[in-house]
């Protein structure tokens, strides 16, 4: 019998298996598509931003969610952390080379979402 394709071992060529529970991609994946890491990505792409920037860009985002993504963001080596030994301290968030080659696929299907989408009515 022939296995079905969803049921089929994936391996990338480092030989991860990527649907492995232990596989440590999934916990890139699960950040960069988590509800805050997409619009986190996809706002540091064309410039590095302030924490109140990146706030006050993404609507509906808490403090503690911002934080929160953008500790797992860095840790994933996405997101670098700049601070500048100011009073009180100058912390500037930015992509790696990782995340720009992340967020650019992100950009493009955000774009073709938007392209797509019909116009709002007003009434």
């Amino acid at each position: 019998m022939r296995e079905g394709a969803q049921l089929k071992r994936v391996a990338t060529n480092h030989g991860r298996e990527v649907f492995h529970t232990d596989c440590p991609a999934r916990d890139v994946v699960d950040h960069v598509t988590s509800r805050w890491g997409v619009w986190i990505l996809i706002s540091l792409r064309s410039d590095d931003l302030r924490f109140y920037e990146l706030r006050d860009g993404i609507q509906g985002i808490s403090e503690k969610m911002l934080a929160q993504t953008l500790r797992a963001l860095v840790q994933d080596g996405l997101v670098r952390r700049e601070v500048e030994p100011t009073t009180p301290p100058q912390v500037t968030y930015g992509l790696t080379d990782f995340g720009q080659d992340i967020s650019e696929p992100l950009t493009d299907l955000f774009d073709r979402i938007t392209r797509r989408l019909p116009p709002r009515s007003t009434g």
